[in-house]
């Protein structure tokens, strides 16, 4: 069962990179500055979700467009370091705070389950979350996360908490 899930999880990444890639340039980049606020967007990379870049950027963010599995964002490298962490299954840590921008929030996509990055299926999970506009944070220390809540209607709360990907999530406003 899980190898169907990963087995699915890949062919929907797959398709999401073909139709992303099908719309055109200018919509990608608009959908990518949607996740970020100006003054990180304005001289952010901006890349199609295949890695292409569409636009060159000279500050230290990339920002992604909407995808059907994941709304746009605007990621740091350490951000961009523990996805690919994520997605081949690899141990993650980072050695600083880093801040990845959700300010569109999740747009069209379908949400996560809020303890297993590799859930798929929102009617098999109890905490199955999609959220509005929201900021991520990476810390450089495990410890620091403790205390917080994991209770996703908090408006901060930890993600994937034991998991090498857990993070804190900022609510910054309601859902559109």
């Amino acid at each position: 069962m899980k190898n169907k899930l990963i087995t699915l999880s890949v062919c929907l990444g797959i398709l999401v990179c073909n139709s992303a890639q099908a719309g055109d340039k200018e919509t990608m980049i608009v959908s990518a500055e949607s996740a970020g606020p100006a003054s990180v967007t304005a001289n952010a990379t901006i890349k199609a979700p295949d890695g292409t870049v569409l636009r060159e950027g000279s500050n230290s963010y990339t920002c992604y467009p909407q995808q059907a599995i994941i709304g746009p964002m605007c990621n740091e490298a350490v951000w961009d370091d523990l996805i690919g962490s994520m997605l081949n299954k690899k141990d993650f840590t980072s050695d600083k705070f880093s801040v990845s921008y959700m300010l569109a929030g999740e747009g069209s996509a379908i949400g996560v389950s809020n303890s297993d990055p590799y859930a798929t299926e929102p009617d098999k999970s109890d905490d199955w979350i999609k959220e509005g506009p929201h900021l991520m944070i990476v810390v450089p220390n495990r410890a620091l996360l403790e205390g917080l809540s994991t209770d996703p209607n908090d408006p901060v709360y930890v993600m994937w908490k034991d998991t090498p990907y857990a993070h804190i999530m900022v609510k910054v406003a309601a859902d559109k």
